[in-house]
């Protein structure tokens, strides 16, 4: 059986609280089918931790918003 799992380190984008963030080269299992994306339990928890926190990010882009109407 060939194993549809491969070990990555994807762009991890979220909205919270009002705000949109990007983490990037976070580990994560990746299906090669679907692109599906996978993560540990101390993954996600070191991203909330990222999200939370009070360092300053790496880098900060501007990005345009457009309603779809």
């Amino acid at each position: 059986m060939n194993e549809t799992m491969v070990d990555a380190r994807v762009t991890y984008t979220l909205q919270h609280a009002g705000k949109f963030f990007i983490i990037e080269h976070v580990p994560a299992r990746v299906c090669r089918e679907t692109g599906e994306q996978y993560f540990s339990p101390e993954t996600v928890e070191h991203i909330q931790a990222i999200i939370q926190g009070k360092r300053s990010p790496n880098k900060v882009i501007e990005t345009p918003v457009y309603d779809y109407a």
